[in-house]
């Protein structure tokens, strides 16, 4: 073998070890028994025991879940809307309004947070759970979009057309023909919203509230004053649930209704 049929895979290795590497240190010290995250003082579950009974963190966590929950929601209605809404546009503004409903998920989240924020305080909209809701909705519905446009190309439109021929009209084609042909598209977008949702710290942090607090803010504010093996216990089950939740969207992403 080599020296360049060798390159690839040492850089394969060199790559998922940068990358994964420190992912798996904060999982293994998760089970330090040691108050110290960089001495191994030997197994132990104490700070999942320790992290079961932070009722701050419960109270972030369920902060974190309402908002996950209400933005994939929302982002799943209007993404599916403008999906289905721009699969029936035959002009030239269709590229640009299909670039621009992508467009939040390529802004960088800062410039989007200081957007937000800037935004709501020249409406005076109260910082909290309402502001939390409007922006992570915005960036999430571009997940939506993409997933049920993506199926809504590769759907057959003699279906539709059938439908219509046999006396059925818009809604009806929509609820009976269209909608659960989709539905694995938008429930794989609301799972990935979700997770993108419950991850997220920037835009929280300039669109939040004083009385909210949110799981990933309350992690952030928590990791300045030092990482202690109960963080590193609530990163590994973080991890744990956002992985679940995008191979479940992979998987439903991946599904055929019967009869397509």
């Amino acid at each position: 073998m080599n020296n360049k049929s060798r390159f690839p895979r040492f850089y394969l290795v060199f790559l998922l070890a940068v990358m994964y590497l420190p992912i798996l240190l904060v999982v293994i010290y998760s089970f330090n028994g040691g108050r110290l995250s960089s001495v191994w003082e030997g197994f132990s579950l104490r700070w999942y025991g320790t992290l079961f009974r932070d009722a701050a963190i419960f109270e972030a966590l369920g902060n974190s879940l309402l908002l996950a929950i209400l933005s994939c929601l929302s982002a799943a209605v209007i993404g599916t809307l403008g999906a289905v809404g721009m699969q029936r546009i035959r002009s030239r503004t269709a590229g640009p309004i299909e670039y621009l409903s992508t467009l939040p998920i390529m802004i960088p989240e800062i410039i989007l947070g200081m957007v937000f924020m800037a935004f709501f305080s020249l409406l005076g909209l109260p910082f909290g759970m309402t502001t939390l809701v409007i922006g992570h909705t915005a960036f999430c519905i571009p997940y939506v979009f993409m997933l049920v446009k993506a199926r809504l190309v590769g759907m057959d439109p003699a279906l539709a057309e059938a439908a219509r021929d046999l006396g059925a009209g818009e809604v009806q084609v929509f609820l009976h023909i269209t909608l659960p042909l989709i539905t694995p598209a938008i429930l794989s977008g609301m799972l990935l919203s979700f997770a993108m949702s419950m991850d997220d710290v920037i835009i929280s942090i300039f669109v939040t509230g004083v009385s909210i607090n949110t799981l990933p803010i309350k992690i952030y504010s928590q990791i300045k004053f030092g990482v202690t093996p109960e963080i590193n216990a609530l990163c590994t089950l973080m991890l744990a649930a956002t992985i679940l939740l995008v191979c479940l969207s992979q998987w439903l992403g991946r599904l055929h209704p019967k009869g397509e």
